[in-house]
């Protein structure tokens, strides 16, 4: 097979999501690999998952930094570490628009609703509020505009009649923690590649 895409992930919370997209790298014919995992939160328990599995970490707070200084420290490890793609996982900052054109085309995100609808925050209650019949998750392509790059695809979830925001949420992580994992490779692998 040929050389596994390298892939960094970057997050800021347990690491949940990113653990998913590890354990799946080692499943049989994964076309990509994990080689580091950063975070702009020094005490994440995502990093310390990363590292007690022998992956890669770096943490730099982006506390009393501007946010162009803080992303040049992360762009700067992420290339340090051979990073040909990024997958964001709970990345709790806001990119700029010259980080996102750094890494364009080689950037992913999952976000827990059925993109375009309920960009941001607090998307199940705002599905649950608005009375939609679904929540969701997606995968997408990361461009400057937040939440609008191109759908690499989707997962639907029922939404019950007693859901809650966070029992709705449980459920739409368990979908996004099958489907994250399969867009990516599915992306990386892709014939139209980017140089």
């Amino acid at each position: 097979m040929a050389d596994k895409a390298r892939v960094a992930v970057m997050l800021s919370g347990n690491g949940t999501t990113m653990s998913s997209l590890l354990f799946h790298s080692r499943l049989p014919g994964c076309p990509y690999e994990i080689v580091l995992v950063a975070s702009n939160v020094p005490e994440a328990r995502g990093l310390s998952i990363a590292a007690a599995e022998g992956i890669a970490t770096f943490a730099h707070s982006h506390a009393g930094l501007s946010r162009q200084e803080h992303e040049a420290i992360m762009d700067q490890a992420l290339r340090d570490a051979g990073a040909e793609y990024i997958a964001l996982a709970g990345y709790m900052r806001v990119l700029t628009e010259t980080f996102v054109d750094k890494w364009a085309g080689r950037m992913v995100n999952t976000h827990p609703s059925l993109l375009p609808k309920y960009k941001g925050l607090d998307t199940h209650k705002r599905a649950i509020e608005a009375g939609e019949s679904h929540g969701g998750c997606s995968v997408h392509v990361v461009v400057p505009e937040l939440d609008a790059g191109p759908l690499l695809g989707q997962i639907a979830v029922h939404i019950l009649p007693d859901d809650t925001p966070d029992t709705l949420s449980a459920r739409v992580l368990m979908a996004e923690y099958q489907l994250y994992p399969r867009m990516l490779a599915d992306y990386v692998s892709r014939p139209e590649k980017l140089d």
